[in-house]
């Protein structure tokens, strides 16, 4: 139950960790445009970055967090498969 709790957490903050790679992508993106003039999505970002963004960072930092806590623990847990 465990093991398969632990992959569908890991494959959310997979997921995440890709969106906000993107995230980052589109903001170098959106800013090097508006330092040349050209409107690149920097304003969409910006107001996405409350909603969005700052809460998809925070879920990858906490599921990062919890997922090594959680692989410490059962490190040091007796194994029932000995």
């Amino acid at each position: 139950m465990w093991e398969k709790l632990i992959n569908g957490i890991n494959t959310v903050l997979m997921i995440d960790v890709f969106f906000v790679i993107f995230c980052f992508v589109w903001f170098l993106v959106g800013l090097a445009g508006r330092q040349m003039g050209i409107p690149l999505g920097f304003d969409i970002w910006y107001t996405l970055w409350p909603k969005i963004i700052q809460p998809a960072i925070g879920l990858v930092m906490a599921g990062s967090i919890f997922t090594g806590i959680v692989s410490q623990i059962r490190k040091r847990m007796p194994s029932s498969q000995e």
